[in-house]
């Protein structure tokens, strides 16, 4: 990995030359109507390039290329092993353009550029390395029978894939739907953020360099309400794959109903529950993991520790520890090296925050750190790390999703009261617990409702488990692990008579 300086950072990122068309059947093409929209660096408020919106023929465009490319074989009738090498090279190459990479993560969505190496880039290239390896391993099943039936079950690929993908972590969301698609043997249309276009567009010219034919990944850059639609009521679309908020996400499902009924996978938001009781076996280490759950990549994060719930005995003592902390976390230039939180994704977003920390203030939160915009010099979009205490679970701060750095601790006096609050949630995506009573961390696990549980620790699993939520989180199947090629695949039963004669 290289070591820049701020300086030598900012001049790489001046240097950089990113594309903002569309990409259909291994060649960038203009949009069809002729329209495009600015993205913007957030650290700055300054347009980077104008990226093509695509339209509803746009998509047609791709889904006739994409469809072509799955029905002709040139993929998905592959040797799995082929498919696989393909794979691993673009996690290759995705390590040999790393820099390239990470600097479109940070100027494009503002992320610091210490974190988008090693979690966007780093994360990525693994998860297509993971799958490809994955990718001749797999075996079909026999059902079982008697004497006189053969009962065949096997894996097929679903088609045609769209996968509409979120601004907070692009290269590597991407690489959670577009890595087990692939390896299926689908041909995919991904439709990235409009916050965050660039690094998508790049993977798609390293895609074709890797060996997966063109047509098999097309990237169609536009707007929610006219692409992603597009692609939501495309008959030609057998499946869809949505990570972003439970409204849009159930967008998707009317999509599905008005048009072919596709198959429709998502992951939907959470307001995780992160518990900490008085013999939580390190309460320093709990109170660091805090910070990170919610201040990191500033609060933008679907797994966020938005709610703090803590037990009453050590509740005063948490509430001040955590304020003091909440000051390591102030944000700063996103190409600076020693910077640990970065602006908000745009002004909308900001604006959003803002909005649910006056909120949280005349609903009678507490505010004990935060609060305000930082670095208004700047012409970015930055926001103090906030902390609210004497939180009630009513409060729409306890409520909804803000994705932003605002935590809102709330006391509890024991076991059930503390299940209670982290359970009255319309989300269920993940909750963490600390304690050292092990009845109580597998009572814990076994009764909250989320998708994943942590004990003792916060956001450290890796792409061999699965991930996704319980409720308004989530529906429709996991990302990563094996169990994701659920999503893009049909499974199909072949029952063959042995017996003479048949029936």
């Amino acid at each position: 990995m290289t070591t820049k300086t701020l300086e030598e950072w900012t001049q790489a990122a001046n240097d950089v030359e990113p594309r903002g068309d569309i990409f259909i059947d291994g060649e960038w093409r203009q949009p069809l109507s002729g329209s495009r929209f600015a993205t913007v660096n957030p650290a700055t408020g300054e347009t980077i390039t104008e990226v093509a919106a695509g339209s509803t023929e746009d998509v047609d465009a791709a889904v006739r290329s994409a469809r072509t490319a799955f029905e002709d074989g040139r993929w998905s009738g592959l040797a799995p092993r082929d498919r696989g090498r393909a794979l691993i090279r673009l996690a290759e190459l995705i390590e040999e353009n790393g820099e390239e990479l990470q600097l479109l993560e940070t100027i494009d969505v503002g992320k610091p550029i210490r974190y988008s190496r090693r979690v966007d880039v780093g994360q990525a290239s693994s998860t297509y390395a993971w799958y490809g390896e994955a990718a001749d391993k797999l075996y079909d099943e026999i059902a079982p029978t008697g004497p006189d039936a053969l009962g065949l079950v096997t894996r097929e690929p679903v088609g045609v894939v769209g996968a509409v993908t979120p601004w907070n972590f692009p290269l590597m969301i991407n690489s959670w739907k577009l890595a087990p698609a692939l390896m299926a043997g689908n041909s995919v249309i991904l439709k990235p953020a409009e916050q965050a276009p660039l690094s998508a567009l790049r993977l798609a010219e390293l895609a074709v360099e890797a060996g997966i034919p063109p047509g098999v990944l097309n990237v169609v850059p536009g707007l929610g309400e006219t692409a992603g639609r597009a692609i939501g009521l495309h008959p030609g679309i057998d499946a869809v794959t949505f990570t972003g908020s439970t409204e849009v996400g159930k967008m998707f499902l009317e999509y599905s109903a008005r048009s072919n009924m596709k198959r429709v996978s998502a992951e939907t938001g959470g307001k995780t529950p992160n518990i900490i009781f008085g013999d939580a076996p390190d309460l320093g280490y709990a109170i660091g993991a805090v910070g990170v759950s919610i201040f990191w990549n500033t609060g933008e994060m679907c797994i966020a520790g938005s709610r703090l719930l803590v037990e009453r005995s050590i509740y005063d003592e948490v509430v001040e520890r955590v304020g003091e902390l909440s000051g390591s976390w102030q944000p700063g230039n996103p190409l600076d090296p020693t910077t640990k939180a970065g602006p908000i994704v745009d002004d909308t977003q900001l604006a959003r925050v803002t909005d649910y920390i006056e909120r949280g203030v005349d609903q009678g939160a507490r505010l004990v750190a935060g609060g305000k915009r930082a670095l208004p010099d700047s012409g970015g979009y930055f926001i103090e790390p906030t902390v609210f205490a004497d939180v009630r679970n009513d409060m729409d701060i306890a409520r909804d999703e803000i994705f932003g750095p605002v935590l809102s601790i709330i006391p509890f006096e024991d076991e059930a009261e503390a299940l209670s609050i982290a359970n009255d949630s319309r989300y269920g995506l993940s909750a963490a617990v600390w304690t050292s009573n092990l009845t109580r961390a597998h009572t814990m696990a076994r009764s909250l409702q989320a998708g994943t549980v942590w004990i003792n620790n916060f956001d450290t699993s890796g792409i061999t488990a699965p991930f996704g939520g319980y409720k308004e989180s989530g529906f429709g199947g996991k990302d990563k692990s094996l169990h994701a090629l659920d999503k893009y695949t049909n499974l199909k039963t072949t029952w063959i008579n042995l017996g003479r004669g048949g029936r």
